[in-house]
């Protein structure tokens, strides 16, 4: 069975592979992971930069695809990325890192070819304050919280509440600005895998980063429907259908939109179930 394309506006599953081992793009692209971004910013050393730029600039010229996280703005490696990738046309997009404002994502849209998505990774306090101003730019395809840095800048905790704003703020400046929900930043721990994915998913973001291939598929299953949903869903519309479109109460259509989403995401990620038996008013 071949792997199914899933677009990357409700992409799941985004994995980051250091391009310092171009041994593993292979392997993660025959992954379940959604998408696969190569890693030219932390994952690579200083002194490993140029190869992994050469190695990387390889696999996409050569009949591959695959989207690349490039260094950030300010630093001294951002515009030798962009200058590579420029005629790479395997090139899916580029996650910006530490995006702090609309001037960044501006100015690498600037250097890449036109119409080249950008995923802006929003991991400092300054990034998380001119969020908006980032989700805004006309360049910003999606936003992705890079966490880890995140906390290395604010000293915040490990406790989910001491992130629960910042993951709202990334929510609320994606949806302001009609983009994809956002995505959110890696579990290490693939024992606690399924209930950050479940966090990730409770609080509005559609997407999660991994480390390895062995984290996407519990990531996708966690941010897909449920079959339970995808039954309810049909029946929700089943019923909804058989009544002649009859309004019974206001929950009714917000009830009908949230059915007609799920069964659009099932479709989208090849989830089939059957429908449920359910009242108009059930659910």
């Amino acid at each position: 069975m071949s792997k199914r394309t899933v677009s990357p506006q409700i992409a799941r599953s985004w994995l980051l592979v250091p391009a310092s081992h171009p041994e593993s793009f292979a392997i993660a692209q025959a992954s379940e992971a959604d998408a696969v971004i190569i890693d030219l910013e932390d994952a690579v050393a200083a002194k490993d930069k140029d190869q992994a730029r050469r190695d990387t600039v390889d696999w996409l010229t050569t009949g591959h695809r695959a989207w690349v996280r490039i260094n950030d703005a300010a630093s001294e490696y951002w515009s030798e990325d962009c200058a590579a990738l420029k005629q790479c046309e395997g090139l899916e997009g580029v996650m910006l890192a530490k995006s702090e404002g609309s001037s960044h994502l501006d100015d690498t849209a600037d250097r890449l070819p036109d119409g080249t998505r950008i995923l802006a990774l929003v991991e400092t306090a300054r990034g998380m304050q001119n969020v908006e101003r980032i989700a805004a730019a006309p360049s910003t395809f999606r936003i992705a919280f890079g966490t880890g840095d995140f906390k290395r800048d604010t000293a915040v905790g490990e406790d989910p509440i001491a992130l629960a704003y910042a993951r709202s703020q990334l929510v609320i400046a994606s949806r302001a600005a009609r983009l994809p929900a956002p995505i959110d930043g890696p579990t290490l721990n693939i024992a606690h895998l399924p209930t950050g994915t479940a966090l990730a998913k409770e609080m509005g973001m559609s997407g999660k980063l991994c480390l390895t291939h062995e984290h996407a598929g519990i990531i996708n299953a966690g941010l897909s429907p449920s079959d339970a949903d995808v039954s309810w869903a049909h029946g929700f519309i089943d019923a909804f259908e058989k009544s002649g479109g009859k309004i019974t109460d206001g929950s009714d259509l917000p009830r009908l939109a949230r059915a007609q989403k799920i069964v659009q995401q099932a479709a989208d990620f090849g989830i089939e179930a059957e429908a449920a038996e359910v009242s108009h008013s059930g659910y």
